[in-house]
């Protein structure tokens, strides 16, 4: 079985919204945000392990930086951090992006079956160029992006308002994420979800 069949398995049932993470689930970039984080610590005095940005996956840049100021004591400011790296990732990572195939298929598959949102934690110019270099942005109904709720993930905010945009009750969306982040807002939001990154196939 494929990972798309088996993607496909798993997300059977009577949901009428299927919402997606971004990066990490429906792009493969995760190794970028990595980069250009260690990069613009660098910059500043601070090596860190790339590793804490997989432990914190999902949640906002500036939050990020919050907890790689805790973990190394030292004093980043997450808004100048947070737009520097945008820069960085927007100017000379984002179009060597590539999809995460069986992901980025089953979206398209479902398009037009199912309402379609996407929900990430990356800013709103940033999603929306990843989009289109993936070629999904026209089915993508709903987007909602850091900022756009007074919390991001782990807390719910961000699924619930995709649902009341799709018009959609959240027990009939269906979540997919790659970080305990998006899981955690997914299971406060009453949604259902699945981990990409634990589907298997070939």
């Amino acid at each position: 079985m494929t990972k798309l069949q088996a993607l496909t398995q798993l997300s059977k049932g009577d949901y009428k919204a299927f919402l997606y993470d971004c990066d990490g689930t429906l792009a493969d970039n995760m190794q970028a945000h990595k980069d250009t984080y260690v990069k613009v610590a660098l910059d500043h005095g601070v090596t860190i392990d790339p590793a804490i940005i997989d432990e914190f996956a999902g949640l906002p840049i500036v939050r990020v930086v919050e907890e790689i100021n805790k973990r190394y004591q030292c004093s980043l400011d997450p808004v100048t951090f947070n737009a520097l790296k945008y820069d960085l990732y927007y100017n000379e990572y984002i179009q060597h992006i590539r999809p995460v195939e069986f992901v980025t298929e089953h979206l398209k598959v479902h398009a037009g079956k199912v309402r379609i949102g996407v929900v990430s934690g990356g800013s709103r110019d940033a999603i929306e160029k990843t989009l289109e270099i993936l070629e999904i942005r026209d089915l993508v109904e709903v987007l909602v992006c850091a900022g756009e709720t007074e919390r991001g993930k782990p807390y719910p905010d961000p699924f619930l308002l995709a649902a009341e945009m799709l018009e959609t009750d959240p027990q009939y969306c269906l979540v997919f994420e790659d970080g305990e982040a998006g899981v955690k807002a997914a299971d406060d939001a009453g949604m259902d979800w699945i981990r990409i990154d634990k589907v298997e196939g070939t």
